[in-house]
């Protein structure tokens, strides 16, 4: 759910930082924005049946969404969401002016604010971009100038909650550099957390190849993590408030799909299908 703006009172987008890590572009999906877009009505997959550790869990319940593809646990009263993933490169030869967002956050679901942090693989034209952000929607989204991103980092991200305010913390665990900023959100109803590859609606979906969630694949501790009033651990430890997202088309072709959790409860991937 990316809804850019340039100018913010903190806007860092357009600082001396971005253009000095992006050749002084601003990418395309951020001058022209998005749509508004969280997690689209869910309808039953049908026969695929969620996995945790290989395996089937008849109470994951798996959906399909035209944007969203990973894993949410629902719940109530959530405090913290942790996630980790490795950027994948985009092929940009079959698919100018692409999208893919890769983040974790609280709310969504089923609600109607999300606050969230990830990193972008997008395809400006037919040039590679990457780049992290954050979001407490329906505020606009912003770009974190500050923390490069290329293929290959080890990025870990969080969202927080302290009774009033709403904390997100992003770090290129391969350069060291990181950021964390707040804000209150009212009408958060903290029943949901996420760990999702996203399509930008207002571009078609980039060929991300595969990307991975998780500690078994970026040794990022406590990672994909959540915590609300009855839950605390990794995907896992939620059994049956565990939600799987596939991503299709309009006309139901599937988009992309994420893997089965592993076997420790923490980690899996997404995997890109088709535009």
């Amino acid at each position: 759910m990316r809804l850019f703006r340039i100018m913010l009172p903190f806007a860092i987008a357009t600082s001396p930082l971005w253009a000095q890590a992006h050749g002084g572009a601003v990418p395309k999906s951020l001058i022209e924005g998005e749509s508004p877009g969280q997690h689209g009505p869910r309808k039953p997959y049908g026969p695929r049946s969620g996995q945790i550790g290989g395996k089937s869990i008849s109470d994951v319940k798996t959906f399909m969404s035209n944007n969203w593809s990973g894993y949410a646990v629902i719940g109530s009263d959530f405090t913290q969401v942790r996630g980790s993933w490795i950027v994948p490169a985009v092929d940009c030869s079959g698919a100018a002016n692409s999208s893919v967002s890769f983040w974790v956050g609280i709310d969504g679901w089923s609600s109607s604010t999300v606050e969230q942090t990830g990193t972008d693989s997008d395809c400006d034209g037919l040039t590679p971009t990457y780049y992290a952000w954050y979001q407490f929607y329906p505020r606009l989204g912003v770009t974190i100038a500050s923390v490069s991103v290329k293929p290959g980092d080890q990025m870990s991200a969080s969202v927080y909650y302290d009774g009033a305010k709403f904390f997100i913390e992003m770090t290129n665990q391969s350069t060291g550099e990181s950021y964390g900023t707040s804000w209150e959100v009212p009408g958060a109803e903290r029943n949901s957390a996420e760990w999702i590859a996203e399509l930008n609606r207002s571009y078609g979906l980039a060929d991300f190849g595969t990307v991975p969630f998780g500690v078994d694949f970026t040794g990022v501790n406590e990672t994909n993590t959540a915590a609300d009033a009855t839950a605390s651990g990794p995907i896992g430890a939620f059994e049956k408030q565990v939600q799987e997202s596939v991503m299709v088309s309009d006309r139901n072709v599937l988009l992309a799909s994420p893997s089965s959790i592993s076997a420790d409860g923490t980690s899996f991937t997404v995997t890109w299908m088709s535009r």
